[in-house]
């Protein structure tokens, strides 16, 4: 039995002891003698956000099928035990052999979202391992960051050795093989990472330079040395079909955010949000074979117990099998105490017929996302929904039987104007209305509709990223507005309206556009206190404010000013495959309220037809 990083007494005192300890369903334990290659798998968050996470699940997979690699699992301790390790002087450790992460060849670090940047380095210091990349040696791990945020590395490029841009199946193998080759000739870490920066996909952070303008914006980014490539091309897996995937996904032994098998059935999105990152950088959309879905189902499910399945994409109905994947799913499994979730759905008469079969109406209530308040601004962002499609799914569902309603809109999207905001409470109403055009006789009680709205931030890759954003006191404004709106409404007894907060979008504005100089703001506020920030209780707005003035970084410099078209951005040494004159087109399509067809109905020349398949190819010959 593997002796534990964490003795009984500390176990004992701490929140959650399970998550520390490993030994879950399927995990996988190498003999660390038998292998080359030890890589450390890091999700910088609490194990019950962590262990949601696919991307994890499928890397674990395929790292661990190969005999020569061991790839393990660590996760950031929760705040309990960050100050015992700290205390006692514990260095951080993985699930599976609870050996320290420093003793590891590669430190992966999945970077979903930005407020987790202070765990990352809550990560490095309880390794152990120096902050910065340029103080490291051959005795700490290479440190690699992946996931949507690493689209802007920038912010967090002092922290890392290199990232890898773009879906993890593709080119790691490579980068592994090239290490091994390194160790084994003697070569110097720098030597090393220059091999690395000549695999596609690969960016290391030392091996670039940038300048600036008197005014701060930037002037030039290039490589320093031969090796490193101006511009750093995505990575992408354009046969999903034979991708790996795993058939044995580990089950955690606490609850955790997403408690169920989740089966991938599509990556990218047709319908081209102007607001949507994930829309833009996952393209092209690219299926799965829905046969292949059917046995992953089947082997999934036996292999873990769980007893709920999830269809994941950006929108699943835009799955062109669906209904032969939910027909099966329901008939194999319904009945045999296994659920099927179906999220991302649009809200349209075959998607309410499915939710029907597969939901217990009297417990579920139905999702919707307009995203904004009028037809005018959903015509802006590009939504391709109407107000008509919207009613319309509403009448449906609640002749289904469903009488609560969540509705989903951001506040401070471009050229929104208070007619758009208060837009949010007259369809909430309409809505509830629809409800009572029902007959008594055939309603399921009262109705319910809760409007939630996020702050909208401008995100690198999007025709948006030239965007101006709002300040907090008007995002606030903007949230008053629509309270006191949806107080006028004669049915404002069935309607409820919550907001987020607004502080900690403003900060995630700056992470998200940020550039190197933002680096010194989030070590300074980690060195303060700053941790678990996308976490409310735990989020120290004060802390990072006094940080930015410490470091003399200006926070409305990347927030509240609108772009020129012609700025070098922090991240346009990156290739997505969609090109900037396409979002500068879709900007301009933005401001004049042009909507752009979804990639079904009409390719609109984004770039992404360079992979050579996916959506861009299913209709020729």
């Amino acid at each position: 039995m593997k002796k534990l990083a964490l003795s009984d007494e500390i176990l004992l005192s701490i929140q959650q002891p399970a998550c520390y300890i490993g030994g879950e369903i399927n995990e996988v334990v190498k003999d660390w003698d038998q292998v080359d290659i030890k890589f450390a798998m890091c999700f910088p968050d609490a194990y019950s956000i962590g262990m949601s996470h696919l991307g994890i699940q499928i890397l674990y997979d395929m790292f661990n099928k190969k005999e020569n690699v061991a790839c393990e699992r660590v996760y950031s301790p929760w705040t309990d035990l960050d100050a015992i390790m700290r205390e006692k002087k514990i260095p951080l450790f993985t699930l599976e052999s609870q050996r320290p992460v420093r003793e590891f060849d590669f430190l992966g670090i999945t970077l979903q979202y930005e407020m987790c940047y202070t765990n990352v380095l809550q990560i490095l210091d309880l390794s152990g391992i120096p902050l910065h990349a340029d103080e490291r040696t051959w005795e700490d791990p290479i440190v690699i960051g992946g996931g949507p945020c690493a689209y802007n590395p920038e912010p967090i490029a002092p922290f890392f050795d290199m990232f890898y841009i773009g879906e993890g199946e593709t080119v790691y193998f490579d980068l592994l093989d090239t290490y091994k080759a390194s160790r084994e000739n003697g070569a110097s870490r720098m030597e090393f990472l220059k091999k690395a920066a000549e695999i596609p996909g690969i960016y290391v952070p030392l091996l670039y330079d940038v300048t600036y303008h008197e005014d701060g914006t930037i002037k030039s980014f290039l490589p320093n040395c031969p090796e490193a490539p101006e511009t750093v091309k995505k990575q992408l897996v354009m046969e999903m079909t034979d991708a790996v995937y795993p058939e044995k996904p580990l089950v955690p032994f606490v609850k955790v955010t997403q408690d169920r098998v989740v089966l991938e059935i599509m990556r990218g999105c047709i319908r081209g949000c102007r607001f949507c990152q994930a829309g833009m950088i996952y393209r092209p959309v690219r299926e799965k074979n829905v046969e292949r879905l059917k046995e992953l189902a089947r082997q999934m499910l036996k292999n873990t117990g769980q007893e709920e399945i999830s269809l994941s994409s950006l929108s699943s109905s835009d799955y062109r099998s669906l209904e032969s994947l939910v027909t099966f799913l329901i008939e194999e499994f319904h009945g045999k105490g296994v659920n099927v979730s179906l999220p991302s759905l649009r809200i349209d008469a075959f998607s309410l017929d499915v939710m029907s079969k597969v939901q217990d109406v009297k417990k579920s209530s139905l999702t919707f996302a307009p995203e904004a308040g009028s037809q005018r601004l959903r015509d802006v962002i590009n939504k391709g929904l109407t107000e008509e499609e919207i009613l319309t799914g509403a009448a449906e569902a609640f002749r289904g039987g469903w009488n609560r309603v969540k509705l989903y809109f951001m506040l401070g999207l471009p050229t929104e104007t208070v007619e758009d905001m208060e837009g949010i409470a007259l369809l909430s109403e309409r809505i509830a209305e629809t409800y009572y055009e029902i007959p008594k006789d055939q309603r399921n009680g009262k109705v319910q509709v809760v409007a939630s709205t996020s702050f909208f931030v401008p995100k690198p890759f999007t025709p948006f990223q030239w965007a101006r954003m709002c300040t907090k006191e008007e995002f606030l404004e903007k949230a008053r507005v629509v309270n006191h709106k949806m107080r006028e409404m004669l049915n404002h007894k069935s309607l409820k309206y919550n907001w987020h907060e607004a502080d900690v979008t403003v900060l995630e504005g700056v992470l998200a556009r940020g550039d190197r100089k933002v680096a010194a703001v989030i070590e300074e506020a980690y060195k303060n206190g700053a941790l678990y920030d996308s976490w409310s209780e735990s989020f120290k707005n004060e802390v990072w404010m006094k940080a930015f003035e410490t470091c003399g970084v200006d926070l409305d410099f990347y927030t509240t000013r609108e772009r020129d078209l012609d700025e070098i951005f922090p991240w346009d040494f990156i290739d997505t495959g969609v090109s900037k004159e396409f979002l500068k087109r879709e900007w301009q399509n933005a401001k004049n309220g042009t909507v752009t067809p979804n990639c079904r109905e009409r390719c609109s020349g984004c770039g992404v037809r360079s992979f050579g398949g996916g959506v861009c190819f299913e209709n020729q010959n």
